[in-house]
């Protein structure tokens, strides 16, 4: 379309200019401010609208008289204006199209199996990522505790790219974040305090420092470690990430009891002696020996048992996620007959995410404001293992 010299003066492109920017924003437009007008502009706006007088240096154009002062002849604002300055956006619709994706994201993020299990992870869908970003981190964290492989090499493993969790790397600062929010601890500042971070979820960990605490396992076989848990007679024991790297344990009970808390294992000891069934202590949040542990005991049933407060529900979660244990005694209806003797309860349960188990136990433990050690309710632990 031709448009007349008339309209390309100069003088008139603050006009087009200003009608641009607010033509893009997809909504209706029936009148438009133009600013910062010289003499020259102000006497091409004059003779283009058939002003008696300058329009100042700043007017408000009416969009119906200017279409009016185009004339027809297929000539319209939206075409000058395209023609002259470019074409329009639609911002306004390309908002809704951003809308329906981030929707879309974070319905796809909130069903991923990673996050149903650890509800804590719904504080992720606040980072502005992408899905293929998001996917990688997720797959990360399915594959933590890392018993101890170098982060090179889970790098590899999940992605493909032994350098995508280096630091300084968009993957790398989402994990860490996660991290921090499963553990409920600050985001880590430094290079010390990210390999702190790392070695917690079992990066590049010492097999001899990193331990679990045991009783009542009285394995089949003749490898060492079994041999030697099988002279303790079930009494206590630590076992070393190194040791369950060298050998397989094979129970001949089939259900496994697994407490968060020192104190539920030395109370069994003192009650059943020799006689204590199998029980695992991941003492507090379980490492890459706790992890590993619970993973190699093949044909078992694994119970899960651990505080009633904001943390002890994301180590449950993690903990059943990770080892596919069943909760024991987690449920509202268990939290709520903790609390039948109040006199014993004073603790808040600091910041209380869903439990995937029983979506009624995190509401109840909001409600009430009152966390529930584990050792306040081991006697029904001890009863239930009797």
């Amino acid at each position: 379309m031709t448009i007349p010299e008339r309209l390309r003066a100069a003088g008139l492109r603050p006009v087009w200019q200003a009608l641009h920017e607010r033509l893009s924003s997809g909504h209706h437009v029936s009148r438009v401010k133009v600013t910062g007008l010289g003499e020259e502009e102000q006497a091409a706006v004059a003779d283009l609208l058939g002003l008696d007088r300058y329009p100042g240096p700043s007017f408000t154009l009416d969009v119906a008289r200017l279409e009016r002062v185009l004339g027809g002849g297929g000539l319209d604002v939206r075409t000058v204006t395209e023609t002259i300055v470019g074409p329009l956006d639609d911002r306004r619709r390309r908002r809704a199209e951003r809308n329906l994706e981030r929707e879309a994201l974070l319905e796809w993020f909130e069903r991923h199996p990673v996050v149903a299990a650890q509800p804590a992870l719904l504080a992720l869908s606040a980072v502005r990522a992408g899905r293929d970003l998001l996917e990688h981190a997720l797959a990360v964290l399915a594959a933590l505790p890392a018993a101890g492989r170098p982060l090179a090499a889970v790098a590899a493993d999940v992605t493909g790219d032994p350098h995508a969790l280096d630091d300084g790397t968009r993957l790398s600062g989402l994990v860490m974040k996660a991290l921090s929010v499963l553990y409920d601890v600050p985001p880590p500042e430094g290079a010390q305090a990210r390999r702190a971070l790392w070695e917690r979820a079992g990066v590049a960990c010492d097999a001899l420092s990193t331990t679990v605490l045991v009783a009542g396992l009285r394995p089949a076989g003749d490898g060492a470690l079994a041999r030697v848990l099988r002279i303790w007679d079930g009494r206590p024991s630590v076992i070393t990430l190194a040791q369950l790297q060298q050998d397989t344990l094979e129970l001949r009970e089939r259900d496994v009891h697994v407490v968060e808390n020192p104190t539920v294992l030395a109370l069994a000891q003192q009650r059943f002696g020799t006689s204590c069934p199998p029980i695992v202590c991941t003492s507090g949040w379980p490492n890459s020996a706790a992890i590993r542990l619970l993973r190699s005991l093949p044909g078992t049933r694994l119970h899960y048992h651990g505080d009633f407060d904001g943390e002890g529900l994301r180590i449950a979660a993690y903990t059943m996620a990770k080892t596919g244990a069943e909760p024991w005694r987690m449920s509202a209806a268990d939290y709520l007959t903790a609390l039948e003797d109040r006199s014993r309860v004073t603790l808040p349960p600091g910041r209380v995410t869903d439990a995937p188990w029983d979506p009624d136990l995190a509401p109840a433990m909001r409600s009430e404001g009152l966390a529930v050690p584990e050792e306040l309710v081991a006697q029904r632990l001890l009863d239930d293992l009797a």
